[in-house]
């Protein structure tokens, strides 16, 4: 796949910050745009709301993008605490983004979705990816509406849009973007500031999770893979382990014995509650190689290695 111009919605993010670092390490700085609704010293940088279309069309069309990563979104626990916002950022800052992709012949627009489609409904082991998505919060309705308005433009603008179901997500060069498992990344640097944690969802809450840059690699392998190739487009699972705050408490005291945790799960129980153990991700390992490199133990270890280097213990 030839990049020309690559805008990335939502670059101030989890995800985008370092969507951003990586492909500008393998297509070039100058060929990347980055948008978001905060401040930002960076010649690259468009202050851009994606729920305003004109200037959204306005910048498509003027810097001639190619490939769109949308990743402009509102996560589950914010959303929950503010509806109305996960709402317009979520369903009409996608709908603008589709359409001036459509409008100015876009070639691909990427849009991740979540776990969070899943709900109480879902089988809750090695969930496929054909299986019930009625989704309690609103953050995962919008995702079930983006799965399905993505596809919409497949089919009836021949637009390319792809998407994968983003598990939890673990990094340590960016802070927690407002969701239920933001736990993890929490506790993990908790330890490595030698201070405890207090968790908010229960010992025992088993989910699905990836480490960031598996993720990353991801993103850009579906990116890459034949369009022809592709049976499913916008709804591919991605996992690459799963565990519980117990079991991630007792990993990081391998390196930290006097590390200790107390659970006093909040609103964000319910939420994981309703979300399945684990995925199925076999139809992204057929359709487009998905391969995942670090498994839950060399995940911990190496968040635990680069935060000693940032906090200096």
């Amino acid at each position: 796949m030839t990049f020309e111009k690559i805008l990335i919605t939502g670059a101030l993010g989890q995800i985008g910050s370092e969507l951003d670092q990586y492909l500008s390490e393998i297509f070039g700085r100058d060929r990347i745009i980055i948008s978001d609704i905060k401040e930002k010293n960076d010649p690259r940088y468009k202050k851009i709301d994606v729920t305003d279309f004109n200037s959204l069309n306005f910048l498509v069309e003027k810097y001639k993008v190619d490939t769109i990563y949308h990743l402009a979104a509102i996560l589950s626990a914010t959303g929950e605490k503010y509806p109305d916002l996960a709402y317009r950022v979520n369903v009409d800052g996608l709908h603008n983004v589709l359409e001036a992709a459509r409008i100015n012949k876009v070639s691909q627009v990427f849009i991740p979705s979540t776990i969070g489609v899943f709900g109480p409904e879902t089988p809750r082991r090695n969930v496929p990816i054909e299986t019930i998505t009625r989704p309690t919060t609103l953050y995962g309705i919008t995702k079930v509406f983006a799965e399905q308005l993505g596809n919409y433009y497949q089919r009836k603008f021949s637009l390319d849009v792809r998407g994968v179901r983003f598990p939890g997500l673990i990094s340590y060069k960016s802070p927690p973007g407002g969701g239920t498992t933001d736990y993890a990344i929490e506790m993990i640097i908790s330890a490595v500031r030698k201070q405890n944690y207090t968790c908010f969802l229960r010992e025992d809450t088993v989910l699905p999770m990836m480490y960031m840059p598996d993720a990353l690699e991801a993103i850009l392998k579906l990116s890459e893979a034949p369009l022809e190739k592709l049976i499913h487009h916008t709804d591919f699972n991605l996992t690459s382990f799963s565990f519980s705050p117990k079991e991630l408490a007792h990993e990081i005291s391998n390196y930290y014995p006097e590390f200790s945790v107390i659970y006093k799960p909040d609103f964000r129980q319910e939420i994981a509650d309703s979300w399945p153990e684990s995925l199925d991700a076999s139809a992204a390992r057929r359709e487009w190689g998905f391969a995942p490199k670090y498994n839950f133990k060399e995940t911990v270890k190496d968040m635990i290695y680069h935060l000693q280097e940032i906090y200096g213990h």
